[in-house]
């Protein structure tokens, strides 16, 4: 009788290409004159590139270029990265770190297993807060994050930290506080339900719509995320908000904001059929975090970045995705483009403000908050973005504010604010915007383009051992 021959399974040959090839995370210093070369290869479906990006900028990173490239489920990650004066970095721990950083957030096994080194260990006690998360989603009006801080200093909570943006008059907030009295978190079932209450209440005051957008979530936490995730968290409250269409009320002076903005971006959502993808294409002003809020609203739109090419020239970006939907296909309508488009268009939008920056630093108290902001209101202006830290005893705070009316802020209506919110620390800051907008023919560019140029030299910095 004939033996029967079975064929013979390794548990280790399932894994071969994962264990010669990658994952691997390499930064480079020799390839670009430059710039930091940051560069990540995977053989996973969509690879770690948000949690990629998620690390650069909480080391505050600025990407000046990047490409990604996929091929038979193998995915290719290269970002040019500079440090904030604009330079390679060069300090050792920073690039260790990195690679660390990457393999742990990115859920990829890191061949080396390095030992936490002092720069890690450094960034993390910076976060050693117990703290209750509260998460809020509502129509914005003049006034209400005032009100909002109003509530949570009646309610006794300390507020640790704080990050509010505000879009098509559409409000997310992302709040970390803990008891006034203990510092620690609240869990008392009884107050978490009063004081989501009471915020609930003041969330849906003035409001014509009684299906109201309200979203409270409270939950606890050994540490306060990082600025990027907090920055993550924000962008899907306002997707979940929908602030890429706007309330149905939305105010003259919202509309006439929003159509300035667009005269100076340009998206575009193009077909692909031969591959059957979507083509995004973003023409805007550059600046911090651009390519970070993009990928943040492509992945929680759950569409996967198969092939990129992110430049920036004289101040000016150029963003080029190739989309599919995570079950590997596209609707391919009209309507589906129409989304795409306006939500990447919010996604540029969020981080923009108009308004005049107010920094200040002072003694931290539960009443401080409530004071200054409601001072702001009284004298017709109100919040657009906000940005609170505690640090010990000190907080410092950073507000963009505008005028009620829709005109621009006062300077006298910041000298009267100077001398009532005196003796504390007050700076003014204006940000400044290019007016213009560069000509994308300088800096022309596509993937196409990029691959017959790139390809050879990126297939042997990945394979190379």
């Amino acid at each position: 009788m004939m033996d029967v021959c079975y064929p013979y399974f390794d548990p280790d040959f399932e894994n071969l290409n994962e264990r010669i090839y990658g994952p691997r995370v390499n930064v480079d210093n020799e390839d670009c004159k430059n710039c930091t070369v940051v560069k990540v290869d995977s053989l996973e479906k969509q690879g770690p590139l948000l949690e990629v990006l998620q690390v650069l900028i909480d080391m505050d990173l600025l990407i000046s270029k990047s490409y990604i490239f996929s091929d038979a489920g193998w995915f290719m990650d290269v970002i040019h990265v500079k440090d904030k004066l604009g330079n390679k970095i060069r300090d050792n721990r920073v690039i260790n770190y990195i690679q660390q950083a990457i393999y742990q957030r990115g859920g990829l096994k890191n061949p080396q297993d390095h030992v936490m080194n002092s720069y890690e260990t450094t960034a993390k006690s910076e976060f050693c807060h117990k703290c209750t998360v509260i998460e809020i989603i509502g129509i914005n009006r003049p006034g209400l994050f005032s009100e909002i801080l109003a509530v949570l200093a009646e309610e006794n909570c300390n507020v640790i930290e704080a990050h509010a943006w505000s879009h098509n008059d559409c409000l997310a907030c992302v709040a970390y506080v803990s008891d006034q009295s203990t510092s620690s978190y609240i869990d008392d079932p009884n107050r978490l339900s009063t004081i989501k209450d009471h915020l609930s209440i003041v969330l849906q005051a003035n409001s014509a719509d009684d299906n109201d957008h309200v979203f409270i979530k409270t939950c606890f936490t050994e540490s306060i995320r990082s600025m990027c995730q907090t920055e993550r968290r924000l962008h899907q409250l306002m997707l979940a908000n929908r602030d890429f269409d706007g309330p149905p009320h939305c105010c003259s002076n919202t509309l006439v904001s929003s159509m300035r903005r667009r005269k100076e971006k340009k998206v575009t959502i193009d077909r692909c059929t031969e591959k059957g993808y979507l083509i995004a294409n973003i023409e805007c002003i550059d600046r911090p975090k651009l390519m970070f809020d993009t990928v943040c609203t492509l992945t929680d739109m759950n569409y996967i970045i198969f092939h990129a090419s992110i430049t920036s020239d004289d101040h000016f970006a150029f963003q080029e995705y190739y989309i599919r939907h995570e079950d590997g296909y596209i609707e391919d309508t009209d309507e589906e483009r129409q989304v795409v488009s306006k939500c990447l268009e919010a996604a540029v939008n969020r981080r923009e403000c108009e308004g005049l920056r107010l920094e200040l630093c002072a003694q931290n108290s539960v009443g401080l908050l409530p004071y200054v902001t409601r001072t702001f209101r009284e004298h017709g202006l109100t919040v657009a973005r906000a940005d609170i830290e505690a640090h010990g005893e000190k907080t410092s705070n950073v507000f963009y504010v505008k005028d009620i009316s829709g005109n621009e802020v006062d300077m006298e209506t910041v000298d009267t604010l100077r001398r009532e919110l005196d003796p504390l620390l007050f700076q003014v800051k204006t940000e400044l915007k290019p007016q213009k907008l560069y000509s994308t023919e300088k800096i022309g560019f596509s993937f196409t383009n990029l691959l017959r140029s790139q390809l050879e030299k990126f297939t042997h910095s990945f394979v190379s051992p």
